[in-house]
């Protein structure tokens, strides 16, 4: 028999808790609304670092030229993107990240697909 306050969940227990933890954070981020007041930062929005797609492994006649980092930053877009995230509407994603990309001009269609972003939050 084991001691009183001495039994401790298994790993696969803790990765389930941790798991219902973040996915319960996030709602509650997404649902009161301080993720997109924080993103949206007063009308001044935060900067995204967009980082290309790794080509290491696509053949040497197909890759683009050298596509570099990039930073912008972006307002006014949050509030739809968080609601679009939460609702997992990726085609709304999808064109609230091309009107995201349409300033970058001439490198627009270099960074319609990419790596990841960060966001300066």
């Amino acid at each position: 028999m084991r001691a009183k306050g001495k039994i401790s969940p298994t790993p696969a227990s803790l990765e389930k808790i941790d798991s219902a933890y973040w996915h319960r954070r996030r709602e509650n981020l997404i649902r009161s609304g301080w993720l997109a007041r924080h993103l949206d930062n007063d009308g001044r929005g935060r900067r995204m670092e967009i980082y290309p797609v790794d080509q290491a492994h696509v053949p040497e006649e197909r890759r683009r030229p050298t596509i570099s980092q990039r930073t912008i930053t972006v307002r006014y877009i949050w509030g739809d993107l968080v609601d679009a995230w939460a609702k997992q509407d990726a085609d709304l994603v999808d064109e609230i990240w091309d009107d995201v990309i349409s300033d970058l001009d001439s490198d627009y269609n270099a960074y319609a697909y990419v790596a990841s972003v960060g966001i300066s939050a």
